[in-house]
């Protein structure tokens, strides 16, 4: 017999618990950094909202990847011009990141011990990305001020794996 926990309205199986306690953890951070519930937003994992020159540089959300709803579904398409919409995601964004003016060079990329994929949803688009760095996806590049809502899927249905999401305006 399997154990379930939930996190929001995710469950998962009780081996991730400990994975997750790590997730939990949070760290105080500046105003311009802190994560917050964006009303209208539900997400399941931290938001965040980025101004220019932001501190600490890289920004770090963390969460679990995976869900039931095909990445291709919650794109609306099947490639960007980033790369395929592959996967598997929640159909609520994992995160919800706010930009409050344009950044000419911002590169947003996942770390995970296992292999993800992305979905980003916001102005100007969709982006979808797989294996940008290694077995990692990311995006970078300019980036309009708005708000995105982003997504880190898994390669299969209901397969869970934890992952770091860096924000970073260096290049």
């Amino acid at each position: 017999m399997q154990t379930w926990l939930s996190s929001g309205t995710r469950f998962f199986p009780a081996f991730i618990a400990p994975m997750m306690a790590g997730i939990s953890l949070s760290f105080p951070a500046p105003a311009q950094l802190q994560a917050q519930a964006l009303p209208g937003f539900n997400t399941i994992f931290e938001n965040v909202t980025l101004s220019p020159s932001f501190s600490p540089d890289p920004a770090i959300v963390r969460g679990i990847s995976g869900g039931e709803m095909s990445a291709n579904d919650v794109a609306t398409r099947t490639e960007t011009a980033t790369g395929a919409c592959t996967g598997f995601v929640d159909e609520q964004p994992d995160h919800t990141i706010v930009l409050t003016s344009v950044f000419n060079f911002l590169n947003l990329q996942v770390e995970s011990p296992e292999d993800t994929t992305l979905v980003i949803r916001g102005p100007g688009g969709t982006w979808c990305n797989d294996d940008y760095t290694g077995k990692n996806p990311g995006i970078a590049g300019q980036w309009l001020s708005g708000t995105y809502q982003i997504w880190v899927g898994s390669y299969r249905q209901d397969e869970y794996s934890p992952y770091v999401i860096r924000m970073t305006a260096k290049k």
